[in-house]
């Protein structure tokens, strides 16, 4: 799947959004799993988390249990956290080192590139049946230090699936230097992509976001659309600051809002060297998981840093009362769908890609 800029479909641009039964339908849930975050790239963790030789971490993607390692040769894979004997899940812990990895079923021990070491339960003539018993191995590719897998055999490579989106990220120096130093996770009453919508608009930001609006420039805000990512920005207001940022020292005087297809955003906000990644996690049709993921030089923060981080929960908060409320709205009986309004381009466009993986 491949859009390019809105514009492109205005021909055929709805008048309305997506009907309502897309947020509240247990039946379109479970056909998302198959059809979007099965097909999609998935960010799964930073190499941060796989420094050395012998470090892993556990996550999961569509349900799917999932192990990242780093090998003795240094090189990075994921798997499936399965084992191929039968079928109990391998590694139980969400990160760590080893040398090995063992089942606690019956034993079996892997290699770090997923290689079967040992079967205890095969012996003599049996063993030979085995020995081809490896992990299963999911795409996996890194970006910007950025760890994405896809469960589709057949997806586009990352760099393709994206545009110039990558392009765009490698412009920020201080990327390389970053590392994963917190993550918080939140679970919301509402459908993943109802926060996925209110990300793409900022038409609520005036009466939503005080602080926000009061802080960067409004007049200047851009949303654009691009190849299966969107992106929104501006910069801060020349007479403010906000906690103990000195703007006149910060690398980035603006703020960068990029969503990719079909649950990733990244915020790059004005200050230090800084990124955060925000993942909606669809845990049932009508509650998602919210990760967010803080990435900076150093686990110990600045007070610049941490008031950076005050001011984005704060900002994330006002979001999820709001999308909270809406999934009220959803069940209800009063509409069945919403309107667009002509600064909501980047939802058209998710919409639409939305409908398309659904093949409706």
């Amino acid at each position: 799947m491949a859009y390019n800029k809105v514009e492109n479909a205005s021909n055929r641009t709805f008048e309305r959004t997506l009907t309502y039964d897309k947020y509240t339908d247990p039946k379109i849930h479970e056909k998302e799993l198959d059809l979007v975050f099965s097909k999609s790239w998935q960010l799964v963790g930073h190499v941060s988390q796989v420094e050395k030789a012998g470090a892993f971490f556990t996550t999961e993607v569509a349900n799917e249990p999932i192990i990242v390692t780093r090998g003795k040769d240094e090189v990075v894979r994921a798997f499936y956290n399965v084992c191929p004997h039968r079928a109990t899940k391998l590694e139980r812990t969400e990160s760590g080192n080893k040398k090995i990895l063992q089942c606690g079923y019956h034993g079996w021990t892997f290699k770090l590139d997923g290689q079967l070491n040992k079967a205890p339960n095969f012996r003599g003539e049996d063993a030979a049946c085995v020995q081809d018993a490896c992990l299963r191995s999911i795409r996996m590719e890194i970006m910007e230090s950025l760890i994405f897998v896809n469960l589709d055999d057949d997806a586009k490579p990352l760099s393709e699936s994206y545009g110039d989106f990558f392009e765009k990220l490698s412009k920020f120096p201080f990327l390389s230097e970053l590392k994963r130093t917190h993550q918080k996770t939140r679970l919301i009453k509402a459908n993943w992509k109802a926060y996925i919508d209110n990300y793409l608009e900022c038409d609520h930001c005036h009466v939503a976001h005080p602080d926000f609006v009061s802080t960067l420039d409004m007049n200047d805000y851009q949303i654009t659309t691009c190849d299966n990512y969107s992106i929104q920005g501006t910069v801060v207001k020349p007479d403010k600051n906000y906690g103990t940022v000195d703007l006149n020292q910060a690398e980035m005087q603006g703020g960068s809002f990029f969503w990719l297809w079909p649950n990733l955003m990244l915020t790059i906000y004005p200050g230090p060297g800084n990124m955060a990644s925000i993942q909606m996690i669809p845990i049932d049709h009508e509650t998602s998981m919210a990760v967010y993921t803080y990435y900076f030089r150093d686990e110990n923060l600045s007070q610049e840093e941490k008031d950076l981080m005050t001011f984005a929960e704060q900002v994330r908060q006002e979001d999820i009362e709001l999308v909270e409320l809406e999934q009220i709205g959803f069940r209800s009986r009063a509409f069945n769908r919403g309107r667009y309004s002509s600064s909501e381009k980047a939802i058209v466009q998710f919409h639409e890609m939305v409908l398309e993986a659904l093949n409706e």
